[in-house]
């Protein structure tokens, strides 16, 4: 099973439809699962850290020990689509459930990126939360063409 584990609801309806469509592709390949945590809002006292970490333990209490967990990040590697096909062909080998986690508006907390088992990084530009999820979806989507030798992927 792919799980996606977000911080952050989507409230764009034409994203969030989008959003739903590509998990619904997915499903023809694969069970998912689109699972989110409530975001903290800053407050002027609260460090970006502590927010951070309030918003991890949310994530790291959805998150099982057998779990593969691949965490969004902006210091993860950066693949192509094939790679990323060969990752979680492998990753589905090593586990029942691989879990794509994206972290709020300031990133993950620390304790998140050690316990993921992989780091990723969609891309050094900035994207909102939101949207990372859909471009997530659109490349697992591919993913599983490309795996499938379906046509999709150019």
């Amino acid at each position: 099973m792919i799980r996606v584990l977000a911080c952050g609801k989507v409230k764009d309806k034409a994203l969030k439809e989008l959003i739903d469509d590509y998990a619904k592709r997915i499903k023809r390949f694969e069970r998912i699962s689109l699972e989110e945590v409530k975001d903290q809002k800053i407050v002027d006292n609260d460090s970006y850290e502590h927010i951070k970490d309030l918003e991890g333990q949310e994530l790291l209490a959805k998150i099982k020990a057998q779990d593969y967990v691949v965490a969004l990040d902006l210091c993860g590697a950066e693949l192509n689509s094939l790679a990323l096909a060969q990752k979680i062909d492998k990753w589905r080998a090593l586990s029942s459930d691989i879990v794509f986690v994206i972290g709020g508006s300031l990133g993950l907390s620390e304790m998140v990126l050690k316990r993921a088992n992989y780091r990723l990084c969609l891309s050094k530009l900035t994207f909102l939360h939101q949207m990372s999820k859909l471009i997530l979806l659109e490349q697992i989507y591919r993913s599983f063409k490309i795996l499938h030798h379906e046509t999709y992927h150019k």
